[in-house]
């Protein structure tokens, strides 16, 4: 019968009371006393690889139910198997739960898959996936080694197969062979696989131990289990990314491992892969000698050939005399033609030079005078304006410096300067009035240059000009027509107009006006 104790509404219990950490670890101690260790068949969900932290959380389910699991970051370093999304697997481990979310789980330390038919659909899942990424693709495989001087092998130190493939090795080939130990079967084959690939990969004879030439990797027969660890996609990698060429020889003759497909070359036993890897000595030494003795014929076979086309080549020479014949012709035939090619070279250049000096005319002289008188006179305009706008300028900006300097050494300083710019000043002066007069005085050379060679100057010495209709010089009297207006011009650019009486007869004279247009524009009759 329940009581209610006074001043509280609630009734009294004899249930014992509880926190929720004392029923939460109460279940946990239960569960795991109960169950200790189990094995659970089921299929993976919910994984998404491990967690930044290195722990593996995923579900386990079946048809009708499911349980969370987790796979601690020691364990899941050790498994010889990695959980996929979908993969049916037995999963061995503790059961326990989280009190933090009341939720049960197992612990799980190691996992496979559930038969063989879960292997082998695993095996096929794996191999298409990297076949899709290009491993397995022939263009990737690298061509052996003829003759290696290292072999760099990859298997068990202490089996039958290190042992047939020394033995096989020393009867064909002597050479040095170095054995990278590692366990060919069980949860740490494949990592120790692909780090012997990758260690003999970075190998570079600093460390007194040579880089192979070409890798075996090697096991003996076994079954789909004992050789999962040469399918494991870390063994694949390596393989894939070898620089030194890889031959692979896992299992017998009819095993076939991922590794197979991504080595360069796949060697169905061990032995076979020692028989792929060297060439026969022997077999050698036979073709260095009849390889041999072929080099010595052809030597002395081609030592004959050249023997026989040397003399035959000096047969064929000509005596000395012979070949000096045509180049003394040629020197014959070259000193004949240097005299008339002097003459025709000496004909061009006077040509040019007359040809240069018909360009210079009176017209052309008064127009380069008067573009250099134009250019002289903007000159003397403009030039004194700018000096001054300098002189201006530089003395502003040196009355605005020294009214900034108050110390004696610079207002000397400013005195000096103000002396030497008076001077350049004064020095300026004279250098304009200089380069003002060589400019008159070559314009005056060239006014007289102009008048010389001017038709006038002729003119002042008594000749006289006649002219056409058209205002054309006439040169001769055989080109005036029989009454045809002529006018001649005398020194002071005086015309008179005339008519021809004939051809070559006497002229009628007709006055004519002074005229009030340049010479060369002619008169109005």
């Amino acid at each position: 019968m329940n009581k209610t104790a006074p001043g509280s509404d609630s009734p009294r219990s004899n249930v014992a009371e509880f926190s929720v950490s004392e029923i939460s670890f109460a279940i946990k101690r239960t569960i795991e006393d109960t169950f200790e260790r189990v094995r659970i068949r089921g299929e993976v969900s919910g994984y998404r690889g491990p967690h930044s932290s290195g722990h593996a959380y995923f579900t386990l389910k079946d048809e009708k139910a499911r349980i969370d699991a987790v796979i601690w970051r020691g364990a899941f370093s050790k498994l010889a198997f990695l959980p996929e999304e979908g993969l049916e697997v037995i999963a061995t481990g503790k059961l326990t739960t989280y009190p933090g979310s009341s939720k049960y789980q197992i612990v799980i330390d190691n996992i496979e898959p559930a038969g063989a038919g879960a292997l082998m659909a695993l095996l096929e899942e794996r191999r298409k996936k990297l076949a899709a990424e290009g491993l397995f693709a022939e263009e990737r495989k690298q061509l052996l080694p003829y003759l290696p001087r290292v072999i760099g092998v990859v298997t068990s130190p202490t089996g039958a197969v290190i042992r047939d493939i020394m033995h096989r090795i020393n009867d064909r080939y002597p050479l040095r062979v170095v054995v990278w130990p590692v366990r060919v079967q069980g949860e740490t084959c494949g990592a120790e696989v692909a780090n012997a690939i990758r260690g003999f990969n970075a190998l570079d004879g600093s460390q007194g131990i040579p880089r192979p030439d070409v890798l075996i990797v090697a096991r003996g027969g076994g079954s789909l289990e004992d050789l999962w660890g040469f399918n494991e996609e870390a063994v694949v990698r390596a393989a894939a990314e070898s620089m030194i060429p890889l031959i692979s020889a896992v299992g017998h003759e009819t095993d076939w491992t991922l590794i197979d497909h991504a080595a360069d070359v796949r060697a169905p036993t061990p032995t076979g892969a020692a028989e792929i890897a060297v060439p026969v000595k022997a077999e050698l030494e036979a073709s260095i000698a009849q390889l041999g003795a072929r080099l010595q014929a052809g030597i002395g076979r081609l030592a004959d050939r050249k023997r026989e086309s040397l003399r035959a080549a000096a047969r064929g020479l000509p005596a000395p005399d012979g070949l000096l014949a045509m180049p003394r012709q040629s020197f014959d035939a070259l000193e004949r033609r240097l005299a008339q090619g002097l003459g025709t070279n000496v004909t061009a250049k006077r040509n040019a030079l007359q040809l240069a000096s018909g360009r210079l005319s009176p017209s052309r002289l008064s127009a380069l005078l008067d573009r250099d008188t134009r250019a002289l006179e903007r000159f003397d305009r403009d030039l004194p304006r700018a000096l001054q706008l300098v002189a201006d300028r530089k003395r502003e900006a040196l009355n605005l410096r020294a009214s900034r300097l108050t110390v004696s050494g610079i207002e000397r300083q400013h005195r000096q300067g103000a002396d030497r710019l008076q001077g350049l000043d004064a020095r300026l002066g004279r250098t304009i009035e200089l380069r003002i007069s060589d400019a008159r005085n070559r314009l005056d050379q060239r006014e007289r240059l102009l008048r010389t060679l001017s038709y006038e100057a002729v003119l002042d010495r008594g000749f006289a000009l006649v002219r056409d209709e058209n205002d054309r010089p006439v040169k001769r009297a055989g080109e005036v027509k029989k009454g045809a207006r002529l006018t001649i011009e005398f020194a002071g650019r005086e015309r008179v107009g005339v008519i021809a009486a004939n051809g070559t007869g006497t002229a009628r004279p007709k006055p004519a006006a002074r005229p009030k247009k340049p010479p060369h524009q002619g008169d109005l009759f």
